[in-house]
């Protein structure tokens, strides 16, 4: 049974953006291990409070990641 766990700031993303990851990360996973293991794969998408999530020293919220990622886009 195949696990994939990923842990985020909370807050950042929606819970439709959530879905969406999920089932994107499903369908990575299912594409190399056989679409067999589709009803057995899992995938968490775990929030982490902010200010107990460290990069490089520093503690980014979840203002920083959309500052970020509306920066990737410009």
């Amino acid at each position: 049974m195949p696990l994939a766990q990923l842990k985020g700031i909370s807050g950042y993303l929606t819970a439709e953006q959530k879905k969406e990851l999920i089932r994107r990360v499903t369908d990575a996973i299912v594409s190399v291990e056989g679409e067999g293991l589709r009803p057995v794969t899992w995938v968490i998408v775990e929030d982490v409070p902010e200010g107990q999530w460290g990069v490089g020293g520093d503690t980014p919220t979840s203002a920083d990641l959309k500052k970020l990622s509306q920066n990737a886009t410009n």
